[in-house]
């Protein structure tokens, strides 16, 4: 039996927050300090793991967002060539980052990581209702770590 595609939208994987000088020389002063507190304490092989998480952040923080593309079907929703089945989920709700709207869907295994995935605004009426008629909504709020990354700008 084909699936039937009910909804394609094409939305960036993240919301991408502007960066000014002063958030890059914060950054460079944080990285020093660390790097200058480990050698004050002889923690030699700290430095290198200071040195190697600030890269990994500058590049993380540096590359653009991708442009993903999504589908909701029968199955569930298909980011890219990743499939989320909607049995694996046992709820959704909706975030609103400014203007900014994203669906954020719940895991039923304990340890299970919380999906995002972002749609546009004239989208989600249908996409919400598709989602409703499979899983359950429920409020969702930003955790600490969200809203950590959010104050953070990465």
């Amino acid at each position: 039996m084909a699936k039937k595609t009910m909804v394609n939208w094409e939305a960036r994987e993240y919301i991408e927050r502007k960066k000014n000088t002063g958030w890059y020389v914060g950054f460079a002063l944080v990285v020093v300090a660390l790097i200058a507190i480990a050698i004050l304490l002889q923690y030699w092989l700290f430095i290198l793991v200071i040195v190697l998480a600030a890269v990994a952040l500058l590049t993380y923080v540096l590359r653009p967002p991708r442009m993903l593309h999504y589908s909701l079907d029968d199955k569930g929703l298909t980011e890219g060539n990743n499939l989320y089945i909607y049995d694996d989920f046992k709820s959704f709700g909706i975030l609103n980052e400014g203007n900014h709207y994203c669906i954020v869907l719940t895991p039923k295994k304990r340890f299970g990581t919380r999906v995002t995935v972002y749609f546009p605004e004239t989208e989600g009426e249908q996409i919400v209702d598709i989602f409703g008629e499979r899983l359950p909504m429920e409020e969702v709020h930003q955790d600490v770590i969200d809203k950590l990354v959010r104050w953070l700008r990465i």
